[in-house]
Order: C-alpha cells, then sequence, then structure tokens
C-alpha cells in the first residue's frame, strides 16, 4: 500500500498478549454458533430485533476472525483492521433500520416466548464475551473495536428480552422494532467511533514512518 514502508509499517508486533489471542478465538467461536441460532430462531419467531441480532453476531464473528488475521501486524494494518470493522458496524446499522421500516408495513407480530428464550441465551453468550474481553477495552484501535461488539452484544440482548416481555404484554410489534432501532443505533455509533480512531491511528503511525526515513 502507498505509504506503507515495508520495514516499519509492515513489521509484525511482538508483543501481543496470549490471553487476549485466547480470548479472540472463544468470541469467535460462540458468535459464529450463536449467529445460526439467531436466525434460525427469528425465522421461526418472526422477530425483527432477533434476525438484527443474529446479523450481529455474524458481523462480529466476521471481525473476530479479522482481528485473529492482523493481531501481530503493525499498528498499521490493525488500524486498518479496525478501520474496515467500523464500517461494516456502521453498514449493519443502516441495514437493520432498512429491516425495521419493511416489517412495519407489513406489520407481523413476532412470537415472544421463543424470541425471549433465545434472548436470554444470546445474553449468557455475550455477557461471557465481553468478561474476557473487558480487561482490553482501552487498547488500539483494534482491541476497542472487538470490546465495542461484545459490549454492545449484551446490550442488544438485554434489549431483545426486554421487547420479547413488551410484545408479550402489548401483542403489538412495536417493542420489538423499538428494540431494532436500538441495536442499529449502538451499531452506527460505535461504528463511527471506531472508523475516528482507526483513522487517526493510521495517519499517527504513517507520520512515524515518515520521521523514520
Amino acid at each position: 500500500m502507498a505509504g506503507c514502508d515495508c520495514h516499519t509499517a509492515c513489521k509484525p508486533t511482538s508483543s501481543v498478549s496470549p490471553k487476549f489471542r485466547k480470548a479472540l478465538w472463544v468470541a469467535f467461536v460462540l458468535n459464529a454458533l450463536m449467529f445460526f441460532v439467531e436466525i434460525i430462531g427469528g425465522s421461526h419467531a418472526r422477530s425483527v430485533a432477533l434476525w438484527a441480532d443474529a446479523l450481529d453476531f455474524a458481523g462480529d464473528a466476521a471481525n473476530y476472525a479479522l482481528s485473529l488475521a492482523v493481531l501481530s501486524m503493525s499498528l498499521y494494518w490493525r488500524a486498518t483492521a479496525a478501520l474496515i470493522k467500523g464500517m461494516t458496524m456502521a453498514a449493519f446499522g443502516i441495514f437493520v433500520l432498512c429491516k425495521v421500516v419493511w416489517s412495519w408495513w407489513l406489520g407481523i407480530v413476532p412470537e415472544p416466548m421463543l424470541m425471549g428464550a433465545i434472548g436470554v441465551l444470546a445474553l449468557l453468550v455475550n455477557v461471557s464475551v465481553a468478561i474476557m474481553l473487558y480487561a482490553f477495552r482501552d487498547g488500539d484501535a483494534n482491541m476497542r473495536s472487538v470490546w465495542l461488539c461484545s459490549r454492545n452484544d449484551a446490550i442488544g440482548n438485554l434489549a431483545v428480552i426486554v421487547a420479547a416481555v413488551g410484545v408479550f404484554g402489548t401483542g403489538t410489534m412495536l417493542p420489538d422494532l423499538l428494540v431494532a432501532v436500538i441495536i442499529a443505533y449502538l451499531g452506527v455509533t460505535s461504528g463511527l467511533s471506531v472508523i475516528k480512531q482507526a483513522r487517526a491511528e493510521r495517519k499517527q503511525d504513517k507520520a512515524r514512518d515518515v520521521s523514520s526515513v
């Protein structure tokens, strides 16, 4: 890539925490499994919130895999991976908003019991992942994006459970759509935050390369 000096910016980083690498692998496997659980459950429950959460799991699994791929690389490439993840998070949020509008137009009320049960399972998975990744929340953009993914997932799962209770109590689809909007908002704002930090780290690393020439 232009502006990337292979002696410096492409030089591997040796200070990768083994605990962080292990946590990423566990997070990747759990998120991939939960994607299939929620995509199937969301179809049966006809829940936009579960579909949104399933797509979030898929995006997170891909993001964890990307993080693992660049973990030992320089700050520039880790920031580049974070930039891609930030754009993915924001795009996910926009997609969910479109899905909310479409589901509101169809007017299909979801099945609250299945929706709530899957929400509880997803919450247990994401809280476990968030606890594992909590210690790395203040790292570079790559580490921060991973932490934000797990945090947003746990918040989203709590919201799905609340939505299931709301659908059960009101008999309407509005709680489901509201939660989907919240998940979408978290995706867009977190994505923009990661993009901002990643761009700053890329500039920082390139400037350091220029000064070292």
